[in-house]
């Protein structure tokens, strides 16, 4: 549900608040935008910085 691009941007920001656990899925998600994306970079969580990393990665990977 975090990472699927169905789920709606409510659900996303209750994901990011208080599931700290799936936390590192939004990033996965195609609809999580740049506060939300902040927002579980600040906050934490299990795999989180793991999986920014991977993101960030690509994100250069394809600029370039």
């Amino acid at each position: 549900m975090a990472c699927s691009p169905g789920t709606d941007y409510e659900t996303l920001e209750y994901i990011a608040r208080e599931v700290p656990g799936l936390r590192r899925w939004l990033v996965a998600n195609p609809n999580a935008d740049a506060r939300l994306l902040e927002y579980v970079s600040q906050a934490g969580g299990p795999g989180v910085r793991e999986a920014l990393t991977v993101l960030l990665d690509a994100l250069e990977e394809s600029d370039g």
